[in-house]
């Protein structure tokens, strides 16, 4: 019985993973999946599938090949059946879904199988995740594989010389369990990968509440991934307008501004927090930003190109843009990132996030290099 339970759920599993990935691009763009996102997982809605069965009645109300009729007689509704669209409220059961508890893990491995995501290679060595054994002492007790050979055979040594059994023409000594001395040890972890991800957003007046909804979901679903890679990973946040200001999460997501926008308020300050707190020997360096697409000025868009160039990419793993599409932005910075750099910098990827289908393909262009 164990057995077939086991096996039950493992093709339960299967199912469920199936159905997710069917549904993938969906519940990407599902903001409510966040909502219901607990410490290490998150529940998924999933259509619940009932097994069809016969049900007895009591064989009083008739049916098909029952009472009176003639041969090619309309089979109606029968005596007592509720017709369609008519009725009062009633009493009966309705068609319910399933909440499928997924961990964040599993939803990483779904979104990297979809979107043929390569594992990356880190570098650094900060964050404490690995267990390694340090030995730190000698003790009495202890597993044999531990067993301190010279130690061992130096306790034995002094005893027999101290019974007066020891012969120096004919030495043998002989360890008893008193004899015995082990390594001790102490678990500690070793620091390993690293990361940090800078995320910055434009809030000037042309960002609306979509558009911040889809740079939450997209946000959400980059850190479900990256956090698969890396055993720590640290966030970091800037808002801008025609100003930029470090802020904590909820109010990165929350916050609404207007006004101008200078795209180099930002970047300076992911680059003072870059220069202050992670060198890239280090640590692995992810920077986001989102934005309409419109800047202040053309002399502004020659600053933040020439600080991506020179002081941040070099910096970073990867610098990331997505143009989330406005009614009132131009979409220019796009363009002039593209005709900067071109398109095969390995620094850089771009993408143009018109609506909540496209974050599954902003996601795809922003992780596939697998740097």
């Amino acid at each position: 019985m164990p057995n077939n339970m086991e096996s039950d759920l493992n093709r339960f599993r299967k199912i469920v993973k199936g159905k997710i990935k069917q549904e993938l691009r969906r519940f990407v763009a599902n903001g409510e999946l966040i909502g219901r996102q607990g410490k290490k997982s998150i529940s998924i809605p999933l259509p619940r599938i009932d097994l069809p069965h016969f049900q007895f009645g009591n064989g009083e109300g008739g049916g098909v090949g029952q009472g009176q009729g003639e041969v090619g007689d309309e089979v109606g509704q029968g005596q007592g059946q509720p017709q369609p669209g008519k009725g009062e409220a009633g009493e009966g059961e309705g068609q319910h879904t399933l909440e499928v508890d997924v961990s964040l893990e599993e939803l990483a491995s779904l979104l990297s199988e979809e979107l043929e995501l390569p594992n990356i290679e880190n570098k650094g060595k900060k964050n404490v995740e690995n267990k390694k054994y340090k030995y730190t002492g000698i003790v009495n007790r202890g597993p044999e594989s531990l067993r301190h050979f010279k130690k061992t055979y130096r306790e034995a040594l002094k005893r027999t010389i101290s019974i007066g059994k020891y012969d120096p023409a004919n030495p043998m000594v002989i360890p008893i369990k008193e004899d015995k001395r082990y390594r001790s040890y102490k678990i500690y972890n070793e620091p390993v990968a690293n990361a940090v991800i800078v995320y910055m957003m434009d809030v000037s007046g042309s960002m609306g509440d979509e558009q911040k909804e889809i740079v939450r979901l997209t946000s959400f679903w980059l850190d479900t991934w990256l956090q698969s890679q890396y055993a720590g990973l640290e966030r970091r946040y800037i808002i801008h307008d025609a100003t930029a200001r470090e802020v904590d999460q909820n109010t990165f997501y929350r916050t609404r501004e207007s006004g101008g926008t200078l795209i180099s308020s930002a970047y300076r300050m992911a680059l003072k927090i870059l220069e202050d707190h992670y060198p890239p020997q280090e640590w692995n360096v992810y920077l986001f930003h989102f934005s309409d697409g419109d800047n202040w000025s053309g002399n502004d868009t020659n600053e933040c190109l020439k600080m991506l160039e020179s002081d941040i990419m070099p910096r970073a793993n990867l610098f990331c843009y997505g143009q989330v599409e406005s009614r009132y932005g131009s979409g220019q910075f796009l363009r002039d990132l593209q005709k900067h750099f071109g398109e095969n910098n390995p620094k850089l990827t771009l993408a143009q996030i018109k609506d909540r289908d496209a974050i599954m393909d902003a996601l795809k262009t922003f992780l596939g290099k697998g740097k």
